[in-house]
């Protein structure tokens, strides 16, 4: 797997935080691999915990809908529900990623799925919530407010 992070993504969402959050940025790249999908994941920006103890963690998804778009009360309520193609229970969801742990603001994460291919998940978004995902509520984990969106987009358009 190491050497497709020498290399670009098949497709790539660009993380922009709420209006509540506006520090959040990030990169989300997904690769098109032999294993599954290489996804990986750089956030900076994010909520920080005063207590080491505390350190927050938060729930990352990849959502239905295709556009970082809402209302006053929810701005990203045009992203839908979780992608899930086969209708599974939550966790088992094809959108259902592990979480991210803050580090002082900080995230980095790298995963390998056979859930989905690269090209399935053009069109959709990537969600953080605020909120760790508790792997049982459904229909999403009650992970709380969405905080930060990305359209996924192929590296060639």
């Amino acid at each position: 797997m190491l050497e497709h992070f020498y290399k670009p993504p098949h497709a790539v969402a660009t993380l922009k935080g709420s209006r509540e959050y506006p520090n959040i940025n990030g990169t989300v790249g997904f690769y098109q691999t032999g294993q599954g999908v290489l996804v990986t994941a750089e956030v900076t920006g994010l909520p920080a915990a005063s207590d080491r103890c505390a350190s927050p963690i938060f729930a990352f998804h990849i959502h239905e809908g295709g556009r970082c778009t809402g209302i006053e009360t929810d701005p990203f309520a045009d992203v839908g529900s979780h992608y899930n193609p086969e209708g599974c229970q939550h966790p088992y969801h094809a959108g259902d990623l592990p979480p991210l742990f803050g580090n002082n603001g900080y995230a980095f994460l790298a995963l390998v799925t056979d859930r989905f291919t690269v090209s399935e998940i053009l069109g959709k978004t990537v969600i953080i919530h605020s909120q760790p995902d508790d792997f049982h509520t459904q229909p999403a984990g009650g992970a709380g407010a969405k905080i930060a969106c990305g359209e996924i987009r192929s590296r060639w358009m």
